[in-house]
């Protein structure tokens, strides 16, 4: 079966195809099945020179930041079209490329996405300059004379060349996530994919060149480490933003710093999920599946810490046990699977030393800890839990990337809060209680991003979404999102003569 958006000619820099010139090219693979599905180009730093320069001659002589916002709004509606003209081969991509299950394609990476396109969308056309308020001064060259009246305005303006460096375990999403507000806002973009999953950026220069987008303002370059740091170091660069691991966000601030750029990061996290006293035990237990289980625990706010309230905790452990029993682990393109393979061999390699790290700790595996017996290919991991975990192992402490909970104990609210915040990293957390007034007192005293109360939504699109400490640094979606785009000018002016 041919999947599609897996044969591109090259990379997409300054409206053209642009075959590297090395002629590299790189296997890319399903994760469930290891057969290659296609052949992504590889760029180096040639190509990134390239896109920078073609970049910055849209940003600075081209229309695209002089064009009225409807018009550019306009632009990217065409933008969204194109995309859901694609839905369905998009979503084939998504299970091939990443892994995912046809739920989690279809909900977590194409609907939501496309719903926060569209709301950025209608935000794009409110009024964002800003009158000040009209004020009086004494003339300071005629102080016996009239005072002087004035006001003045705050307008937003684009943040010029914007590069873009995204990760593997939500690719659609995260590449819609930064190509979105960046061109709203007026700037230009250098957009490089993690090489694990490059066509679901390349698509994207497709869909540029259908809606007439002008040349420059949308790069697609792919490649490995020399290209991200020719891209966040670079004096053409305006701003960063990008979505990974702790250790590339703290190179990369360390690459933007000397030509002082602005940087978002969206970055790890170590997410807990307290379980109070009062809580349903059940419920709590199906929501903490829930967040080792999606996408195999590749994904960056996934709860993976579980505080539980020593009274529950025994029946919390059992009930996690009984519940993940249930789930179907297998090939993603089968509807009937619930958990799907992680991004890479690397990636399993890594959960197994985890593992085995909390092994040595003095952790108790309860459940897991093993690849599925039943899948011969693919890069397969079981749901694991751990018990009698302190806040101060590895495995409480560190970013797992995959599908292990650790479960901690604690005695009073206090303690839990306490326990929550004991932690290097600040994104998102969860709490459980029949006594909602209860968790929302809680949840003020968490130094996260975002908390779920009783599961949340699931689905709230004003939401902003960021991370406190080494989380990150600004907010992606919600009301702001666009605003991190762009910068604020103050004019101010005389009333009258």
């Amino acid at each position: 079966m041919t999947i599609p958006f897996t044969r591109f000619n090259g990379l997409y820099i300054n409206g053209q195809w642009v075959p590297p010139a090395n002629g590299a090219q790189e296997e890319v693979i399903n994760p469930a099945t290891e057969a290659v599905i296609g052949l992504a180009p590889v760029g180096g730093v040639t190509e990134a020179d390239a896109a920078m320069a073609a970049a910055r001659q849209a940003f600075d002589s081209g229309p695209w930041p002089r064009l009225p916002q409807a018009e550019r709004t306009a632009f990217m509606r065409h933008m969204h079209t194109a995309l859901a003209e694609r839905a369905d081969r998009m979503k084939t991509l998504m299970v091939a490329e990443g892994g995912f299950t046809l739920a989690l394609a279809h909900m977590m990476n194409y609907a939501r996405p496309m719903e926060l396109f569209a709301l950025a969308l209608e935000r794009s056309l409110l009024p964002s300059t800003q009158t000040l308020p009209v004020g009086t001064a004494m003339n300071p060259f005629n102080p016996s004379g009239p005072a002087l009246i004035g006001s003045g305005v705050v307008v937003r303006e684009p943040v010029g060349v914007v590069t873009a460096i995204t990760a593997y375990n939500a690719p659609f999403l995260i590449n819609l996530s930064k190509i979105v507000p960046a061109l709203l806002a007026g700037n230009t973009m250098v957009l490089k994919p993690s090489p694990y999953t490059p066509f679901s950026a390349l698509l994207f220069g497709e869909i540029a060149s259908e809606i007439g987008l002008p040349p420059g303002v949308l790069n697609i370059v792919t490649g490995g480490p020399e290209v991200a740091q020719a891209l966040t170091s670079d004096a053409r660069v305006d701003m960063v933003t990008f979505t990974g691991s702790e250790a590339v966000g703290v190179a990369i601030l360390g690459q933007a710093a000397p030509t002082i750029k602005k940087v978002l990061l969206e970055l790890g996290g170590k997410s807990a999920l307290i379980v109070r006293a009062d809580a349903d035990v059940q419920k709590a237990a199906m929501e903490g599946v829930f967040q080792v289980a999606t996408h195999c625990g590749q994904g960056c706010a996934l709860a993976t810490r579980h505080l539980v309230h020593n009274s529950i905790r025994p029946a919390y452990v059992e009930m996690m046990k009984a519940i993940a029993g249930h789930i179907v682990v297998g090939g993603p393109a089968d509807p009937a699977t619930q958990l799907g393979p992680l991004i890479r061999g690397a990636a399993r390699d890594r959960v197994e030393r985890m593992v085995q790290q909390g092994r040595d700790e003095g952790a108790k595996l309860v459940l897991g800890g093993s690849v599925p017996a039943h899948l011969g290919k693919g890069f397969f991991y079981n749901v694991t839990v751990f018990d009698d975990v302190h806040n101060s192992m590895r495995i409480a402490q560190d970013e797992v990337f995959g599908s292990v909970a650790s479960v901690i104990g604690f005695d009073t609210d206090e303690e839990a809060v306490q326990i929550a915040n004991d932690s290097r990293y600040g994104l998102y957390g969860g709490i459980h209680s029949r006594d909602p007034a209860k968790a929302y007192e809680m949840a003020l005293q968490l130094r996260t991003g975002g908390v779920v109360i009783n599961g949340g939504l699931y689905r709230q699109n004003d939401a902003p979404f960021g991370g406190y400490k080494r989380s990150g640094l600004g907010r992606e979606y919600g009301a702001g999102w666009q605003h991190e785009y762009t910068h604020e000018k103050a004019i101010v002016f005389p009333i009258g003569l």
